[in-house]
């Protein structure tokens, strides 16, 4: 339906504009030409003096315009990159961002990172880094970019690169040798393994007491790699597989019975009877099984868990009795093999007593003004050979000041010491005394050396016997003859014991002189108490000389 126009309403005419002919206006626009508004097309102005709503379409649909070109740029960058070798951002693996990157160059960027992985191995208590290698993990590195490259492209990672999310986080393609991880696992279970410990027993305060035993723990290979195998992807983000470790029982739980025969072995305490040969010293040392308890190390015998082992602590006992010794005078020691052995017999067959023998060192002598070499071996109890011996290159002059080294006395008791047996020879009175067990057995007469042969003071031992030696310097058989010292070290000859000897075979000689110096060296005594002496006193028993 069409309307009518209303009669009523008068066109409106346009008003002519015209320009001035004369005395123009100082405004140059007043002079423009002027054409009315609605006579431009599309330039009707709103009675607001807002620009029309044609001009904001035509603004708003350049603005479309460059945005539609914008968006089909990125997409045609996109779409390059969608068609490309390149990995799509916002992609990454084991931690490294692999955005725009070629396949190559992802593939080298996971296998170095790879080469430098560990995995730590960890028991609860103890841990240790291992390669991947190790537990049999190899990376396929060309697949896991490849996944890479396929799940960037997906429609998921698009959106989520276009909305801004997190990046795609690619688990890494991996494979597992098992026989190469159990063989690594197997060696290394030492360094995890905790042996169990047995019941056992110590001494406190010389008593035995019990230990208790203490389970340990060993890897189950086979369990931890089935755990790896299951848990594969977790092990290799974290860098560390718990390894499965199961119980191991000690193979001891008891060890009462072995208590009660090691307080039997520690009821007593030891009497250590110790012995000087030089000057008949006889010391005792109490030991204590607070003491000498110490020294042992209590066990189960290995082939008999129900009976007591032991083993003495050298250095224990040692100490101890070197220290106890050490009081007694500084020039004394034991001998350590000869005194630890004779201790552990003792404790072995549960004897109450040992016995040891006390040895001397040697000393060093200032020789004092008037002093010979002579003189001084004399005093300090050996013949003067033996001085020399150990002073090599030591000449006939001595000069006040100089040390001279004295060997020890021991060193003429070459012999195991026969302890309750004694002779005491007095060069002084020229008579010999024989003790036994600390009693006197005989007293006799003697006769030693003159002058020009003495025979020298000292301490020393029965070294051989012979029935009738003989002495070649001097042509003389000697009955019931008794060596006991070698006036020269490392010499045949010897000085001691014998009855009157015969020159030629025949001569009895010096019967009349005992009770006077007479021999080269020798102890002369009666040939009716040579025979008893011969008898009676066996290799070892200490002489004593003195002056």
């Amino acid at each position: 339906m069409s309307s009518k126009p209303d009669p009523s309403l008068k066109p409106t005419l346009p008003i002519p504009v015209f320009r001035r002919a004369a005395g123009r206006s100082a405004d140059p626009r007043a002079d423009a030409p002027t054409q009315a508004l609605d006579a431009i097309p599309g330039a009707e102005a709103s009675a607001s003096g807002s620009p029309s709503p044609d001009w904001v379409l035509i603004a708003l649909a350049g603005s479309l315009g460059l945005l539609l070109l914008l968006i089909t740029a990125i997409g045609v960058m996109l779409a390059s990159l969608y068609a490309g070798d390149r990995i799509m951002p916002g992609v990454a693996s084991l931690g490294l961002d692999l955005s725009g990157k070629h396949k190559n160059e992802a593939i080298a960027l996971l296998q170095g990172s790879w080469a430098a992985r560990t995995i730590v191995l960890d028991t609860g208590e103890t841990t240790w880094s291992v390669s991947p290698a190790m537990l049999g993990i190899s990376l396929d590195a060309e697949a896991t970019v490849a996944l890479a490259h396929q799940k960037g492209r997906s429609l998921a990672a698009l959106k989520g690169m276009l909305t801004g999310q997190d990046s795609i986080q690619i688990p890494p393609v991996w494979r597992l040798d098992p026989a190469i991880g159990e063989a690594n696992l197997q060696v290394l279970a030492s360094q995890f393994d905790i042996a169990p410990i047995n019941a056992g027993l110590s001494v406190v305060n010389g008593r035995a007491q019990a230990t208790p035993p203490r389970w340990g723990r060993s890897v189950d290979i086979a369990a931890s790699m089935a755990r790896l195998a299951q848990h594969g992807d977790q092990v290799i983000a974290q860098g560390r597989l718990s390894l499965v470790m199961v119980p191991v029982e000690p193979a001891i739980t008891d060890t009462s019975g072995l208590v009660a025969q090691a307080n039997q072995l520690l009821a007593h305490p030891l009497a250590i009877h110790l012995y000087d040969p030089i000057t008949n010293e006889r010391p005792t040392l109490e030991v204590g099984p607070e003491a000498w308890g110490d020294w042992l190390s209590l066990g189960i015998n290995p082939d008999d868990a129900t009976q007591l082992d032991w083993e003495l602590s050298r250095e224990r006992a040692a100490a101890y009795l070197d220290d106890q010794v050490a009081r007694l005078g500084s020039d004394r020691h034991l001998d350590r093999d000869e005194a630890l052995a004779a201790v552990a017999g003792a404790i072995q067959a549960q004897h109450t007593d040992v016995s040891l023998r006390l040895y001397h060192a040697e000393r060093q002598h200032i020789v004092q003004a008037g002093e010979t070499l002579s003189s001084i071996a004399y005093d300090a109890g050996m013949p003067y050979p033996w001085v020399q011996q150990v002073n090599p290159g030591l000449g006939d002059t001595l000069s006040v000041g100089q040390v001279v080294t004295l060997p020890s006395p021991d060193v003429l008791l070459p012999l195991p010491v026969v302890e309750n047996k004694r002779i005491v020879v007095s060069l002084g009175q020229q008579r010999m005394w024989a003790y036994e067990n600390d009693a006197l057995k005989w007293e006799w007469p003697v006769s030693t050396g003159i002058d020009s042969s003495p025979t020298s003071p000292g301490v020393f031992q029965i070294q051989t016997h012979e029935p009738n030696a003989y002495a070649s310097n001097w042509d003389l058989w000697m009955p019931h003859f008794m060596g006991i010292y070698r006036p020269v070290p490392e010499s045949d000859f010897m000085n001691g014991f014998h009855g009157f000897p015969t020159r030629g075979g025949s001569t009895l000689l010096w019967t009349g002189d005992l009770g006077h110096p007479v021999t080269y060296g020798c102890i002369l005594i009666s040939s009716a108490n040579a025979a008893a002496l011969y008898e009676w006193a066996e290799e070892g028993v200490v002489v004593e000389v003195g002056r």
